[in-house]
């Protein structure tokens, strides 16, 4: 996937780190919770309303940390341009006193090489958004970064997001906003007026097809004019092969499990075969935003996509916001049903910090129930919070208030493939648009991707044969 989404904040109008796993480039991704808030206007606005604010209560005197400046670093679309983050610091400086200093980041390979450096050189500022899983293991967080593990908020935190931000088995990382998923994302009205039930194996999931064909319905939409998009039914599929096989993810590092040679992952990419001849006419042609149109108005019942997609689809067409659900890519244990999820990025404090207490108390805060209302209600979410107990407001679609909720109720999660391995096929979206196009075969498929992440793996100084 490489140039083509995930790194993985899941607050980001471009979604940053966005399936980084494969190398997906942000630039595809629309902005999060674009269907209830704008943010790039207000997000300026509320920059400067924040601003003014934290001067104001910092003049008071009378708050905890007045006086206290902390420096933030991250990217734009997540902090100064995201009317979100701006009043939850405006609230901040109002409650605790502290006032905030922005620093933005670029995105993508730049970002991360100045995040290295600054690491390096001993440059932090107190807090840090940051990519979880791979990439910020990467930056070797414990000589970097505070080590929150004992922190009461902590034991708040869903168990998969703190497999991400955790390094020899100490957390180092808050959530900084809500999760999304490579699933499924399907139109109701089509199983209602069919009769179909939400599929919890493979097969009846392809029988559900066949129904929808043989009423005159698109069974699958598929956007292969994006490239990228094409991904999200291997990728999706993670829960599926970590289910069957927990030790994957390791085995798979260390060169000794492969796509080819291992059924559980074997079986993501022969799904592909199972859907060729089954898609929209344009489908070697139509890109995600054609996706988004067709599946909001109905036009096609299923489409493997990135749930941030949902955000658009009742951005632009609002009458679709209860018509809209999703569900896990479906595997062979009808029992053991799930979701994979790609995680939102973490808050890092830097251990080095003069205002360790305070930056402490932010994230408290930031983590909140109340503060987590203000921040969705105003900039919308792609996904579950990674706060457990924590229940979505009610200007959060059904989609994923309720569907995708009930997979993290149920213990149904786990996180992508990015999130517990460094390794990664440079070209991950050529091979899975040739495999959904039937150009190749499912089994040539994994070959050929293991043959990529062997490369990657080389590059990075493991062991594979």
């Amino acid at each position: 996937m490489k140039n083509k989404v995930l790194a993985a904040i899941l607050t980001a109008s471009m979604v940053t780190g966005l399936l980084a796993g494969c190398g997906v480039s942000t630039s595809s991704a629309p902005a999060e919770g674009a269907a209830e808030a704008s943010t790039a206007e207000s997000g300026a606005e509320g920059a400067a309303d924040a601003a003014a604010d934290s001067t104001a209560a910092a003049d008071t005197g009378d708050k905890p940390y007045s006086g206290v400046t902390l420096t933030l670093w991250g990217a734009g679309a997540e902090i100064a341009d995201n009317d979100g983050t701006q009043k939850l610091l405006a609230k901040a400086t109002e409650e605790l006193g502290m006032t905030f200093e922005v620093e933005t980041n670029p995105t993508g390979t730049e970002g991360d090489n100045i995040i290295k450096t600054r690491c390096a050189s001993g440059d932090l500022p107190d807090l840090v958004d940051y990519n979880s899983g791979s990439l910020f293991t990467a930056l070797n967080p414990k000589e970097h970064f505070l080590d929150i593990t004992d922190e009461p908020m902590t034991a708040n935190f869903d168990e998969a997001f703190k497999s991400c931000v955790s390094q020899e088995g100490r957390v180092y990382g808050a959530p900084f906003t809500t999760t999304q998923a490579g699933a499924v994302v399907y139109w109701k009205p089509d199983y209602e007026e069919l009769g179909l039930s939400v599929p919890k194996t493979w097969d009846e999931f392809l029988a559900n097809c066949d129904a929808l064909e043989k009423a005159g319905k698109t069974a699958v939409y598929m956007s292969g004019g994006d490239t990228w998009t094409t991904q999200v039914l291997f990728l999706g599929d993670n829960y599926n092969v970590n289910a069957a096989n927990p030790n994957f993810a390791q085995e798979f590092t260390e060169g000794k499990a492969k796509f080819a040679t291992t059924p559980a992952a074997l079986a993501g990419w022969k799904k592909y075969e199972d859907l060729v001849g089954r898609y929209n006419a344009d489908s070697s042609a139509a890109k995600y935003e054609d996706g988004c149109e067709a599946m909001a108005k109905g036009d096609a019942t299923h489409w493997f996509i990135l749930t941030q997609a949902i955000a658009t689809m009742i951005q632009n067409h609002p009458e679709c916001k209860d018509k809209i659900g999703v569900f896990g890519v479906p595997g062979d244990d009808a029992a053991n049903a799930g979701l994979t999820v790609w995680e939102p990025n973490g808050w890092y404090i830097n251990k080095d910090s003069a205002n360790v207490e305070a930056a402490k108390a932010f994230l408290e805060f930031w983590t909140s129930p109340e503060n987590l209302d203000i921040y969705i209600d105003t900039f919308g979410a792609n996904g579950p919070s990674c706060i457990k107990g924590y229940t979505l407001p009610e200007s959060v679609c059904p989609a994923i208030r309720e569907d995708m909720q009930s997979f993290f109720d149920n213990n149904k999660t786990c996180p992508a493939l990015e999130y517990q391995t460094s390794i990664k096929g440079a070209t991950c979206e050529q091979i899975t648009t040739s495999a959904a196009t039937g150009q190749i075969s499912g089994e040539d498929a994994a070959k050929m991707y293991d043959d990529e992440c062997k490369k990657s793996a080389v590059q990075q100084g493991f062991n594979w044969q």
